[in-house]
């Protein structure tokens, strides 16, 4: 499968806001070793012998990209708008997500041990990433006039399930899927992952715990 060329475009207007961050991190639940960095964000715990980890990610500002490489253990934090990485496996905006031309598939398992086979899952049943015009909210500071800007990229529309924001009601109200997500990458490998929470110990939102499992074997 060829990679994808996510170049953005801004749609509406150039303005972009930029919401202040606070400072906090979700501890933990594996017993598993640090990764020796220090550092507050990113890969924060890594298990080499289960290949077992949790990512945490400050996505609380609506104008940055996180690219992932699982590999390479590596967060890079980019602008909407900027060059990508050259090595990424996914990306969060907020909440929404795409892949570096890779597929995903929703699992039904409740535990990285109990995911299925991935050459089990039907071709049909993995999602690309879609081009989007009005997903990557990118200026919400008009909202209360109807206005939000966008920026056009490619968005995976089965991994963002692992967070639904509905917004019919106010405040709106954030469900966690819980779910495992099977991420097939582009040399063919495969990384599990699922959203623990999109919360702070301060109850922020927009701060992402991803735990994951790579390579899935």
């Amino acid at each position: 499968m060829n990679c994808k060329q996510a170049g953005l475009f801004l749609s509406g207007a150039s303005l972009l806001l930029s919401l202040p961050a606070c400072n906090g991190i979700f501890e933990g639940i594996y017993d598993m070793s640090t990764s020796g960095t220090g550092n507050e964000y990113g890969f924060i715990l890594i298990d080499e012998g289960t290949r077992m980890g949790r990512i945490y990610i400050d996505a609380t500002d609506y104008t940055e990209w996180h690219y992932v490489d699982l590999q390479g253990k590596q967060v890079t934090t980019t602008h909407v708008g900027d060059a990508t990485p050259e090595t990424w496996d996914f990306a969060v905006h907020r909440y929404d997500t795409k892949t570096n031309g890779g597929t995903v598939w929703e699992s039904q398992a409740g535990s990285f041990d109990a995911l299925p086979a991935p050459e089990s899952v039907s071709e049909e049943q993995w999602t690309e990433d879609e081009w989007t015009t009005d997903r990557i909210t990118i200026d919400m500071s008009q909202m209360i006039d109807g206005i939000i800007l966008y920026a056009e990229d490619y968005w995976n529309p089965t991994l963002s399930r692992w967070l639904n924001v509905d917004t019919s009601t106010m405040p709106p109200i954030y469900t966690l899927s819980g779910k495992i997500y099977l991420l097939r990458l582009k040399d063919g490998t495969c990384a599990a992952l699922r959203l623990a929470n999109f919360m702070n110990d301060a109850a922020v939102k927009g701060y992402m715990t991803i735990d994951y499992l790579y390579p899935v074997e």
